[in-house]
């Protein structure tokens, strides 16, 4: 989901802004520091640097995006921080892109050309710099540029111990995409990892269970290789996890969502559309995206897998409740991409409100995660116990 402060905001205001200082003593370089500014026809993206990295630029449409890809660096800038843009950028997001990658993506206001990229060394006061200029062109005019082809790491394929029960966790974000932000600064992409993590432990040490991560540190990993995780384990069952934000900060509680094409509500509706927005987040090229995720529409309710889905998120609800706040309407179905998986039951845990304080609290204590870790075990529990019977 889209987070709820977004590091720029004020488009159209020219600025300078520092977010921390100097780099010193690190042992790969840094980021330190981020401002903009606009100059007669152009807008400038400047990011200081503890010293100079090889970079990789591209442009994207639909929506326009200037994406730049680092080798690994630290970021000393804080994506919770509002500070105001310049011209043309709406706003940006940085992170972990995949292993040795780290990416930058801008948001535009419209069709963009890159006028200049390059990287200053050291002046006075100032470290190395890596500048960007572009410039506003008609849409005619635009042509994305994506990168060269890289080739994906080779991937060995999972098999389960004997007697195991497959089933892959699926924490939502990560990397590039932060998901929500909370109300403290909360980011939903570490609240999922951390009970993921603690989830699959729990599980391992009751037995039974063999389970798989789709991400297991702060990288980005695409709707469609969350799915393809599931699917190459032979997983008997798929739940991703997420937290979800709302204007309303006083709105606290856990959902669970199955797949359908009608949303069971409009709010199920909006939130299934933002995190279908997650590869754009990423500073994804969907041009030539494969029909698992932009055409087709699999009504899983009429499949064994999609009985199998529901039946799961029916037994979950009330052990959730056992011991945490849960929705009034708890149970909703949306058209949910990363559930998609035609041959896997899915579900999609909202796992509290980022947006209320409580929730917030909750889900950053190991105490509170537990709660609803327990929950899940219970739930995945009598899923397993029914199915042998």
């Amino acid at each position: 989901m889209y987070p709820v402060r977004t590091p720029l905001r004020g488009a159209g205001l020219a600025c300078c802004v520092l977010l921390s200082t100097v780099a010193q003593g690190w042992s790969q370089p840094a980021v330190t520091a981020v401002r903009t500014a606009e100059h007669a026809s152009m807008t400038r993206f400047v990011l200081e640097l503890s010293e100079a990295v090889d970079y990789e630029i591209f442009t994207l449409k639909s929506p326009y995006r200037v994406v730049v890809d680092f080798p690994e660096v630290t970021w000393r800038i804080f994506a919770g921080d509002v500070v105001e843009t310049a011209g043309l950028i709406e706003n940006y997001r940085f992170g972990r892109f995949r292993a040795g990658v780290e990416r930058l993506v801008l948001d535009v206001s419209g069709p963009v050309e890159i006028r200049k990229v390059f990287i200053l060394p050291p002046q006075g006061q100032f470290p190395y710099r890596f500048v960007l200029d572009i410039a506003s062109i008609a849409a005619e005019a635009f042509t994305a540029s994506p990168p060269r082809a890289r080739p994906e790491p080779a991937r060995e394929a999972r098999t389960s111990p004997p007697g195991k029960h497959v089933i892959v966790l699926d924490p939502g974000h990560g990397g590039v995409d932060p998901g929500t932000i909370g109300v403290n600064g909360v980011y939903e992409k570490d609240v999922t990892l951390a009970l993921a993590r603690e989830l699959q432990a729990r599980l391992a040490s009751a037995g039974g269970y063999h389970v798989i991560l789709t991400r297991d540190a702060d990288y980005f990993v695409k709707l469609r290789d969350r799915l393809a995780t599931a699917r190459r384990a032979q997983a008997e069952l798929f739940i991703s996890l997420h937290a979800d934000a709302i204007k309303n900060r006083r709105h606290r509680g856990a959902s669970v969502y199955t797949l359908s094409k009608d949303a069971s509500d409009g709010e199920a509706a909006a939130l299934a559309e933002k995190e279908n927005r997650a590869d754009i987040i990423a500073g994804l090229d969907l041009s030539d995206q494969d029909d698992l995720l932009s055409k087709i529409l699999i009504n899983l309710v009429q499949r064994e897998s999609g009985n199998d889905s529901v039946r799961f998120a029916n037994l979950l609800i009330p052990e959730i409740a056992k011991d945490a706040v849960v929705l009034r309407n708890s149970r909703r179905q949306a058209g949910f991409a990363v559930l998609k998986a035609p041959d896997v039951p899915s579900v999609l845990v909202e796992l509290g409100y980022l947006s209320n304080p409580k929730d917030e609290a909750l889900l950053s204590s190991a105490k509170g995660r537990n709660l609803l870790i327990e929950a899940l075990v219970r739930g995945i529990d009598r899923f397993f116990d029914e199915n042998a019977r």
